[in-house]
């Protein structure tokens, strides 16, 4: 399977519907940003839940051959997944609201799944 940066996306988004994420939602940067093609938001209700969350995507994401970077587990706030074309940003629930990342990436397209 060719690496691309949608296949990890679909991946990361099975990893997050797996552990139970909340109101994912996956944004399309390309043409907006050079951070990254595509972030992927969610939050789970718990420290244990965001951790777990956290650690499927960055299961999945290595078992596709991606070098993935990770910050936040310790304090499970907010965890930040950079595997470079994806960056996944995995919140507890009350910093999600806090933070509220969808409305500063306003300009970016939401990733629809079939």
């Amino acid at each position: 399977m060719a690496k691309t940066s949608e296949t990890l996306l679909h991946a990361v988004v099975d990893a997050a519907e797996e552990k139970k994420a909340h109101e994912l939602v996956a944004l399309n940067l390309q043409g907006i940003s050079l951070v990254a093609d595509y972030f992927l938001i969610c939050h789970g209700n718990s420290d244990t839940q965001v951790q777990a969350i956290a650690t499927e995507i960055r299961k999945r994401a290595e078992e596709l051959g991606y070098r993935v970077r990770l910050e936040g587990m310790d304090t499970a706030r907010w965890v930040l997944i950079d595997m470079g074309d994806v960056v996944a940003h995995v919140f507890h629930r009350d910093e999600r609201e806090y933070y509220q990342l969808e409305r500063l990436w306003s300009d970016a397209k939401a990733v629809t799944f079939a």
